[in-house]
């Protein structure tokens, strides 16, 4: 079976010479014979010692090969053979012996002693290791790929075997056996030096084989034995035969391992593909090269005259065409051998192909699309986003995430998701291409997250899933994502989303989790409560902070209607920027106002490091403080802008350079700036972070506990003289607190509510059963309950509802004072009615069953309906007195009850902020000596229409159900909507914008939180984890200093010391008023809907305008965004009243906190009445049979509201009585404390 130099056809000969040879051999003359044989067998040489008469010697380099392969054959097995004879003789003298110890008792003992020695002598080796078994260790050790040398050795041996393969290649274009020089021939040099090492590989493999047998038939050491011996054999006898060396192919069969060992391949697909891709390769070169050699050699029984000249790769060619029973026939087998061999390989090789390649396709197929590794560029940094990885969750992050307002963002985004994404959100990907990429993978599995190179990621952004069934489930998963990234980068920072605020406290639970490097939870239902409860207070506030921390487009309106000075508002965000040291030694309020009016730029807090000893080195962000603070070298301010730009005016502002200037756009930077940079002081800020913001030092506080410190509160000894005995605080100071309260004594009867007559109140009408995921209602009540708020502006809460829903929540409302439940539906009318709706400043409409309905359009219903049952409700008409609170707030310090202590004559001090739910019903007010008449704002709430609401959504689509009268496309995107802008609808996805707010700028989650939440801290969140409810505390001036910060609320302009700019005056020049007079900081206007027409309207919708410019011109009916600052003094001024007006108004207020009378009325009767209501309500007491603790808790030095009224006809008056005897049955209100 040899090749064509062993036949009588040279390579490359015509059919025409092997014709020709063939009947030359019938020719006589032999010496013809002779020398035409020598011509077409070897090409001869001069130079080479080669036979001269055509001798082929194929067989001796195919005898070198059999020889050494069965004659080690042999060895091994008479060597097994012998060892098992010895055996079984040594086995049989055993026997013999113990046989004759039976027989022999009496030499027992000699016998014993007789094999002592020897026994002796075989345990003395037994314990040592021999010099065999040494050098068979040594030998396990060096082909070990556990070793790096035994790595190295396999990864080299697997080299040199592709390297003889490739020089087979390349000899495979000359003869199949030709005379060769050894000591000329380059290829045949570098195949013996090969050939070498492979020969002492084989001899430490045969050394470190258990099993020599087996040892000997392994296909590598088959390989080895008819590959080496015949190199040696063409070096003794001057010739080259290509024979059996194309078995070097079968070595890539190993190539999977050899990529496992270089730790290349490590998952299962990987390593399956590389196995079917190798076998397949293997099997089908080497089955080419046998062929290639059996074609060009010929059959030997044929004397070799039926070869054909093939080159290899037409072999390989041949080869393919077979397996996969194409068969073209433009090449096929011409010997018997090779033949007979494609007759085999057909039946293997067809069911190879078959078997092989469909799966090898598959893999190829299902191989991740998405499964590379990020590649980090550099200068530019990265971010890992992951969690809920959806077309609606991305597109929202990236809107806002790369935002045109923003400054440069050059951070790439890199998504992580184990769910490849679909077709919309994969075209959101290439829309996106130059700052995003997407890879397939969890972050639970450490191999992908060094795939994203998490450990040089800038931060790590996790997406929570708000519309889930299960929302604890949800946050589970963040949470294990969590610890999955801290486990595998510690020091990397992480933004998550959560769901449930009593799930952050599991966070506290990771030790590398640390806010103060960067670490933030945002927690949905604590931010969506804090915003529904912000609107308690102020109604639309919920939309301006929505809108602040959202990244909006300037969209241009040239018609005068409300939408344009709505969405000019819009365009307005939160930045934060250095300020210039020009501001430095200025007071807050200075820097504000020259902020303001000069650089066109709204600062509303800064962020300030206290120069007392016992805070040295903590920085706090301080919201409007007052006159007192002086700005600091390198002071951090949060301003309102519509870009980035803008905000850059203030680091650049330099009074010499600038002072002249009244375009704010050219305020740049000036020399003197240049000058600085490039002597840079000691006190110089740090090193700004993203777009103006900076990560919190570890020695930073986020928490905005005051504004400021204690000792330096102006006034601070005119703090209310508490009793330190008395808890009527959290410990924290930062919310009224009282004695838990058990859950029956504060549930109402639709009578006993009735009776109550509330008003000024907030209904919380909640959807919710005993299966329902909590919504977290405490931290709906904690901003309403904030201890900035004194005891009696505390507004009552009623909540509506399902009471074993109720039941669940109230274990972290049991400690908030004026709360209580009435068991019922919002959806029944008589409850509704029961808790006086249209009489309540607000009425709040939530659902905790949104997320367990498929449908997205149906998982709002309840909360519609809601809101239409309500808006159709109708009222009557009898009641022309007005509840307390519907007054518009008048800055602190002015009181008509004590006119001495008010600075400007004649205006009554309100004790409650104002509300958009107050002043809509107002028509006429009193005014000293007379009634003016103004501008008629509204009806009377004769309809559900004029009740303040806020609906909850969970579709954002569902926003057009809410308001039957206006014309907003179903399309339309929320924060366009009227609802939206009218602050009477709000979703949780206006959230989605935290996120990347966040990661900006730290500082601002911690804003938005102390503004929403009402003060919570780091600090309260640890006790809130330990206890799972508040902690009462002591009154000690620490905990009042923490009272002293400030709140939202909304100044009227009806009246007051602002009346005379409600009326076409400046929004600026009220701006610079309120500051400078109240260190009351203006930021937004309520307006109503049609205010911008000029006449009459009867509806009372408002809507919000953030941040008007300067010449902004107001109208009467506006209500104004402002920060108002702590009054010290709205205690004190209580208790200086006279004991006939305190007693008088106590009483009555525990009856009714609606249905009251002029405060001259109610003085002059009080003292008469006061004994025979106590005992008419201890008389009722007795007859109900049993203690009831009603939902005020109303102290007994409630300061007494200064009330307007309106003129009544004979009817209303008529009412009024009724109404007053009436409440005279209602039992005392038990008292639970007294404020300070």
């Amino acid at each position: 079976m040899l090749a064509e130099a062993d036949g009588t056809v040279p390579h490359g000969s015509d059919s025409s010479m092997r014709t020709s040879n063939i009947n030359n051999n019938i020719n006589p003359d032999s010496s013809i014979l002779i020398s035409r044989m020598a011509d077409v067998v070897i090409p001869y040489s001069s130079e080479v010692p080669c036979d001269n008469n055509g001798q082929r010697m194929w067989w001796a380099f195919l005898a070198s090969s059999m020889v050494t392969f069965f004659g080690g054959l042999f060895i091994i097995l008479l060597w097994r053979t012998l060892k098992y004879l010895w055996t079984v003789c040594c086995h049989c003298n055993i026997k013999n012996k113990e046989a004759q110890k039976v027989n022999n008792p009496a030499n027992n003992q000699a016998a014993d002693r007789a094999p002592k020695g020897p026994d002796e002598k075989e345990e003395a080796p037994a314990n040592e290791v021999g010099w065999m078994t040494s050098v068979k260790d040594w030998a396990g050790v060096m082909i070990s790929a556990q070793t790096l040398t035994g790595r190295v050795l396999v990864v080299l041996v697997f080299a040199l075997s592709i390297g003889a393969l490739g020089i087979y290649f390349i000899d495979s274009s000359d003869p199949i056996e030709s005379c060769q020089n050894f000591y000329k021939d380059f290829t045949l040099q570098i195949d013996m030096a090969f050939n070498v090492f492979f020969l002492l590989y084989f001899g430490l493999r045969f050394i470190a084989a258990n099993d020599k047998l087996w040892f000997w038939l392994e296909v590598n050491s088959v390989v080895d034995f008819f590959t080496v011996p015949p190199v040696f054999v063409s070096v003794y006898l001057n010739r080259s035969w290509l024979g059996l060396r194309f078995l070097r192919a079968l070595r890539l069969i190993q190539f999977s391992e050899i990529l496992q060992f270089l730790n290349i391949l490590k998952t299962s697909n990987s390593i399956k593909l590389v196995n079917l891709c190798s076998i397949f390769i293997s099997t089908w070169l080497t089955a080419a090269g046998f062929i290639h050699l059996v074609e060009n050699s010929g059959d030997p029984w044929e004397n070799f005259q039926n070869s054909q000249s093939l080159s290899y790769w037409e072999c390989v060619y041949l080869l393919m065409v077979t397996m996969s029973t194409v068969g073209y026939g433009d090449v096929y087998a011409r010997t018997t051998l090779g033949r007979l061999f494609m007759v085999f390989f057909i039946l293997g090789g067809l069911a190879m192909f078959a078997s092989y390649v469909p799966e090898i396709i598959e893999l190829i197929g299902n191989r991740k699309k998405y499964g590379g590794s990020y590649s980090a560029v550099n200068g530019r940094k990265h971010i890992v986003v992951c969690g809920h990885i959806t077309l609606e969750s991305v597109s929202n992050f990236l809107k806002d995430f790369l935002h045109k307002d923003r400054d440069d963002v050059n951070v790439e985004i890199v998504f992580l998701h184990n769910i490849s994404p679909n077709l919309e959100l994969e075209a959101l990907f290439k829309r996106h291409f130059t700052q995003v990429e997407f890879y397939q993978g969890s972050v639970l599995n450490p191999h992908d997250l060094a795939r994203v190179k998490i450990e040089s990621a800038d931060a790590c952004l996790i997406l929570a899933n708000k519309y889930c069934a299960d929302p604890d489930a949800e946050d589970a998963s963040n949470i294990m994502r969590v610890i999955s990234i801290k486990n595998y980068h510690p020091k990397i920072r992480i933004i998550t989303q959560m769901l449930q605020y009593h799930n952050k406290a599991h966070l506290l639970n990771i030790p590398s989790w640390n806010w103060k490097e960067g670490d933030d939870a945002i927690c949905l239902a604590e931010l969506k409560a804090g915003f529904i409860a912000q609107s308690c207070l102020a109604q639309g506030l919920s939309t301006m902070l929505a809108n602040l921390f959202s990244m909006r487009s300037f969209i241009e309106i040239e018609e005068d209607t409300w939408q344009k000075y709505y969405l000019e508002g819009v365009a307005n965000e939160m930045y934060t920027e250095y300020l210039s040291s020009a501001f430095v030694g200025l007071s807050f309020p200075m820097v504000c106002e020259l902020c303001y009016v000069k650089l066109k730029l709204l600062l509303i807090a800064i962020e300030f490091k206290s120069e007392q000893r016992e805070s040295r080195s903590r920085k706090r962000i301080l919201i409007n403080p007052g006159n007192h603070v002086k700005l600091q070298e390198g002071t951090l301010g949060f301003f309102i802008a519509s870009d980035a730009k803008e905000v850059k005016r203030a680091f650049f502002y330099c009074k010499a350079c600038h002072d002249d200037i009244t375009d704010p756009k050219r305020i740049k930077k000036c020399g003197c700036k240049r000058l600085e940079d490039e002597h840079p002081s000691t006190l110089s800020p740090k090193k700004k972070q993203r777009n103006g913001g900076m990560r919190n030092s570890p020695n930073c506080s986020p928490k905005m506990m005051s504004r400021h410190d204690p000792l330096l509160i102006p006034g601070n000894e005119q703090i209310e003289n508490m009793d330190m005995n008395v808890k009527r605080y959290d410990s924290t100071g930062m919310f009224h607190w009282c004695p838990s309260k058990d859950i029956e004594k504060v549930i109402l009867t639709r009578s006993e509510a009735s009776m109550t007559v509330l008003s000024g109140h907030v209904v919380v009408c909640i959807f919710g059963d005993v299966t329902s995921a909590l919504v977290g209602l405490r931290n709906l009540v904690m901003p309403l309950r904030a201890s900035n708020f004194h005891y009696h502006e505390l507004k009552p809460i009623v909540f509506v509802g399902s009471l074993d829903y109720l039941r669940r929540e109230w274990e972290t409302l049991h400690n908030f004072p004026k709360v209580s439940i009435l068991p019922g539906t919002p959806l029944s009318r008589a409850d509704l009615r029961a808790v006086n709706i249209n009489l309540c400043d607000m009425c709040v409409i939530l659902s905790a069953n949104q997320n367990n309905i498929e449908d997205a359009s149906l998982q709002d219903k309840e909360c519609i309906l809601a809101t239409l049952n309500i808006k159709s409700m109708q009222f009557d008409d009898s009641i022309g007195v007005l509840q307390a609170n519907s007054q518009g707030f008048t800055p602190p310090g002015m009181d008509r009850s004590s006119p001495d202590s008010s600075p400007v004559h004649g205006f009554v001090r309100q004790a409650s902020v104002t509300t958009g739910s107050n002043i809509p019903i107002i028509t006429e007010l009193a005014k000293p000596g007379k009634l003016l008449p103004l501008v008629s704002l509204s009806q009377e709430k004769k309809s559900g229409t004029s009740i303040q609401m806020i609906t909850e959504l969970v579709n954002d689509s569902n926003v057009q159900f809410l308001d039957q009268d206006d014309d907003d496309d179903p399309d339309t995107e929320l924060y366009l909507t009227q609802p939206f802008a009218c602050g009477t609808a709000f979703a949780v996805s206006v959230l989605d914008s935290l996120m990347s707010a966040t990661y900006f700028n730290d500082n601002i989650l911690t804003l938005i939180r102390t503004l929403v939440t009402g003060g919570a801290t780091p600090e309260l969140e640890g006790l809130l984890a330990e206890e799972n409810a508040l902690r009462g505390g002591y009154s000690t001036p620490q905990t009042l200093a923490n009272r002293d910060r400030c709140r939202v609320a909304q100044l009227a302009l009806y009246d007051g010391p602002f009346a005379d700019l409600g009326d076409g005056g400046c929004y600026g020049d009220l701006f610079c008023k309120a500051l400078k007079t109240y260190n009351m900081l203006c930021f937004g206007i309520y307006r109503l809907r049609d205010a911008h027409l000029g006449a009459p309207s009867q509806c009372t919708k408002r809507y919000v305008i953030t941040n008007p410019p300067y010449e902004f011109e107001l109208v009467p009916t506006d209500l104004i965004f402002c920060l108002m600052q702590f009054d010290h003094n709205a205690g004190q001024s209580r208790t200086s009243l006279s004991h006939s007006s305190h007693s008088s108004h106590s009483s009555s207020k525990k009856s009714s906190s609606v249905h009251s009378i002029p405060p001259s009325n109610r003085q002059n009767r009080s003292s008469k009445t006061r004994e025979s209501r106590e005992k008419q309500n201890a008389t009722r007491m007795n007859r109900m049979g049993q203690e009831k603790k009603w939902f005020t808790d109303e102290p007994e030095n409630a300061y007494p509201r200064n009330i307007q009224i309106k003129p009544m006809s004979t009817h209303m008056a008529n009412q009024v009585n009724q109404y007053k005897s009436t409440s005279s049955l209602i039992p005392p209100i038990r008292e639970v404390e007294d404020e300070c």
